[in-house]
């Protein structure tokens, strides 16, 4: 629906997209400091700047959604996700706690998109909109790193980019082969291969889950 009513405006070029107007792509903050410092021109020096900041993102996010679970603001989220009406008469406001979400992830995932059509320097609806990129791919990350765990994606991303590299080459067969690992993993490793390795080895790489301890116990 967006890409259909964003694709009617021709201040936006329309169905075919915009190049981002050269403010926005040669005057990045640290421009100038790039181009002199390692000699480049715009281009470069913003592919740069563009790498680390992507870089920064991906390291921050998963440190971003880890402080968050393991807050008291994490903890309602827990307490809504086991049971909502119950979470309500503990005093937790569901529709707060979930609004709050929305728009922490909303703003991440809007400063990761900023920063990819910042780095191609044009945008169209069909980009940006994109099923396949925007969600199938996605879904299929998630899906085989690992549902409901933060190291899942990052298994997932490292799985679909060595997957991506080495098989893109075979045309709709590599589309097929991501459709059937995909429904293979759903049937023999539900969690996925993260939760498959965590459940088997005990490993946590990033403990957001809290257990009870009653006084006697930490004797």
């Amino acid at each position: 629906m967006y890409r259909l009513v964003f694709a009617q405006f021709k201040q936006l070029g329309g169905g075919t997209g915009t190049s981002l107007p050269p403010s926005a792509t040669n005057e990045i903050f640290g421009i100038e400091w790039v181009k002199a410092a390692f000699e480049v021109r715009s281009p470069a020096a913003r592919d740069i700047i563009t790498y680390w900041i992507a870089l920064a993102l991906a390291a921050g996010t998963p440190l971003l959604v880890y402080l968050v679970l393991r807050s008291r603001y994490g903890l309602a989220l827990f307490a809504i996700r086991d049971s909502e009406p119950t979470a309500e008469s503990a005093g937790i406001d569901g529709f707060r706690t979930k609004l709050g979400v929305y728009v922490l992830v909303a703003a991440v995932t809007g400063m990761i998109g900023a920063l990819i059509y910042l780095q191609k320097a044009r945008i169209s609806p069909d980009a940006a909109f994109s099923v396949l990129d925007w969600s199938a791919y996605v879904i299929f990350i998630v899906i085989i790193g690992g549902v409901g765990t933060i190291e899942g994606p990052i298994i997932g991303v490292i799985v679909f980019y060595a997957l991506q590299r080495y098989l893109a080459d075979f045309g709709t067969w590599y589309l097929i082969l991501l459709g059937a690992l995909a429904i293979v993993t759903m049937l023999f490793a539900p969690r996925g291969i993260w939760g498959y390795v965590a459940q088997r080895y005990h490993v946590v790489l990033f403990p957001v889950r809290r257990m009870l301890v009653w006084p006697h116990e930490r004797k």
